[in-house]
């Protein structure tokens, strides 16, 4: 195993020269000028020259990009992006440049770098209805789309564990991965490992959860003034639990904070703007029912109390899904990269390093969001060689081909290792389903 780790940590140092020419594109002259070679030893990491070298680029295949993130697409058709991409909107308005941000840009990148003959489509959906997300996944596979990759997460869109409604009809439009159409869906892990507490309620005399030994707040720290989201889900339906936001300085409930109770599957969430100088906490009070698991997740801020255990939420706690986790370039897994076990499937599926140098921005392209879409193209490369392969067969593939970077075998943080196409691609043989 340490041969393996170091042969890889070498390859972003002295990685092979690809075929194609390694100067700084016309339109990219702003950029560092060490950025070629720094993509191709990334590029190399994932074994993705030999596949490139010998012409599989990714042609005749469709791979979906969902976000909800394309403001400003069209200025990067032919640049970083494709010349073309086919856009779809599973919002109501129709707008797939309705939020302003570029990060569904920026995971199109990774994917056309690594599968430059790729045909992309973009698609987006609205975060308050699932039915929007389902439509754009059915859009997809009416298009013929093999692979979709999404690195955005929906913490209470499931029970934490994998389960509910929305997860048993994206795994029915998916289909079970061994007949032709049934497209690969990759998922990011998230981000959330240090803003993620799950486990059985434990409450004290009044009634409120402890979150450590006679700790009923856990407390709240905002990413400067971005929206706080707070999300509570579990599995036992007949259970209902309050989340509550206090104000530190007064004990009493915050000002300001908007809740919503989800009864299939069953969540609590909270939204709120923080105001500055005002600090935070989150209670959690059980309503009726048993005590139980359940987990919160934090999005746009930290929490004080965290379990990085069953920190992977929405949609990459499904079994349908390939959820893919971050190491850093000394192949150790990233601080925030979110870990199993919470799914009938080992979970993550696989990692893949970041950060990755973008050309459609200065400083490089990270998080988890980074690493999903270098294991989908990865797949795209895959299926432009093979094209009879079904969905199952790479998944296979691909997790039997990964670099074990943990204990043997699989792990809760790396999952079965780091994605890495075999040179000239031997014959499969993939796992047997777990």
């Amino acid at each position: 195993m340490r041969i393996t780790l170091i042969a890889i940590a070498l390859s972003f140092v002295s990685a092979p020269a690809l075929a194609a020419d390694l100067s700084i594109p016309d339109w990219a002259k702003n950029r560092d000028e060490r950025m070629p070679a720094t993509r191709a030893a990334h590029l190399a990491t994932l074994g993705a020259p030999d596949w490139i070298d010998a012409g599989y680029r990714g042609q005749n295949v469709k791979i979906l990009v969902l976000d909800t993130g394309f403001r400003g697409y069209r200025e990067q058709l032919g640049k970083s992006l494709p010349a073309k991409v086919t856009v779809h909107s599973g919002r109501k308005d129709r707008n797939l440049e309705f939020k302003d941000s570029q990060h569904g840009i920026l995971v199109a990148e990774v994917v056309h770098a690594i599968a430059p003959d790729a045909e992309i489509l973009l698609a987006n959906w609205n975060t308050e209805e699932p039915e929007t997300f389902l439509d754009s996944v059915k859009w997809a596979r009416e298009q013929g789309v093999r692979v979709i990759t999404c690195s955005v997460v929906m913490p209470s869109w499931s029970d934490g564990e994998g389960n509910g409604p929305i997860h048993k009809r994206l795994s029915e439009l998916l289909g079970d991965g061994t007949k032709p159409g049934d497209p690969l869906f990759f998922s990011c892990a998230g981000n959330t490992a240090r803003r993620h507490w799950s486990g059985m309620f434990a409450p004290n005399a009044d009634g409120f959860h402890e979150w450590t030994a006679g700790v009923t707040l856990n407390a709240i720290s905002p990413w400067y003034d971005d929206r706080v989201a707070l999300d509570l889900c579990w599995s036992d339906p007949s259970a209902r639990y309050r989340l509550e936001v206090i104000d530190t300085e007064t004990g009493k409930p915050a000002a300001g904070v908007t809740y919503r109770e989800q009864a299939d599957p069953p969540a609590s969430v909270a939204r709120f703007v923080p105001q500055s100088g005002k600090s935070f906490a989150v209670r959690v009070h059980q309503e009726k029912g048993k005590p139980g698991k359940f987990h919160l997740n934090s999005l746009a801020s930290y929490l004080t109390e965290t379990r990085l255990a069953g920190s992977i939420p929405f949609p990459g706690d499904g079994p349908e899904v390939i959820t893919v986790g971050a190491v850093s370039l000394d192949l150790k897994r990233a601080s925030f990269s979110a870990c199993g076990p919470n799914s009938p499937r080992p979970k993550p599926d696989v990692v893949a390093p970041i950060p990755f140098g973008s050309y459609t921005r200065s400083q490089p392209f990270s998080g988890t969001s980074c690493a999903t879409p270098q294991g989908a193209a990865s797949a795209v490369l895959c299926l432009s060689r093979n094209p009879e392969w079904t969905s199952a067969k790479v998944r296979g593939y691909l997790t039997n081909w990964a670099r074990d970077l943990g204990p043997t075998g699989h792990d809760c943080e790396t999952g079965y290792g780091l994605v890495h196409l075999p040179p000239l691609a031997p014959a499969p043989h993939p796992r047997p389903v777990r």
